[in-house]
């Protein structure tokens, strides 16, 4: 596998997105080429990992974890899967089987971490890089928090009086 062909599907991922070619080249450089065979877990669930996956090419499915609508969800290629589990220790959250061969990258704690040293702009990429998503979650459930706190004001709003009468059944004479 080329080293370009392994750079372009960094480029894709949001978490990559805004580094210097020569940092994503030194990435893929440092990262396990792997291929995994159809059946072959390539993470699971609640368990703890060193490494994210970056699925290069195959047919992966996710068959455990949050939010997972019916048996399976089609893991298509350019996803980074478990990807905090590259920078901290962490557990994954989902557990994905490889359906055909999938080629990939194994981006381990160890060497990202000896990037960031060497590197350490790219140490002050992803915190941005994360510090935004986190900011985005915060602001959407502040969003939520103000939707509810709007309902709420909304139902009491009501006089009790008139809410009583709008819920007594009526009299027929």
């Amino acid at each position: 596998m080329a080293i370009d062909a392994l750079v372009l599907p960094l480029l894709k991922v949001p978490l990559f997105q805004g580094l210097k070619p020569l940092q994503l080249t030194e990435i893929a450089r440092r990262a396990d080429r792997i291929v995994y065979k159809p059946g072959d877990v390539i993470v699971t669930a609640r368990a703890e990992t060193d490494a994210a996956v970056l699925v290069i090419s195959g047919e992966a499915v996710r068959t455990d974890g949050p939010g997972l609508s019916g048996d399976s969800e089609d893991i298509p290629p350019g996803a980074l899967i478990s990807e905090m589990t590259m920078l901290i220790e962490t557990e994954c959250s989902s557990t994905v089987v490889a359906r055909t061969p999938v080629r990939a990258l194994r981006i381990t704690r160890s060497e990202m971490l000896a990037h960031m040293t060497a590197d350490p702009s790219l140490a002050d990429h992803f915190i941005e890089k994360i510090s935004g998503r986190l900011s985005a979650f915060v602001e959407d459930l502040r969003a939520i928090d103000r939707s509810l706190s709007a309902e709420t004001e909304d139902a009491s709003a009501v006089p009790p009086a008139e809410a009583s009468a709008a819920e007594a059944p009526a009299v027929l004479h």
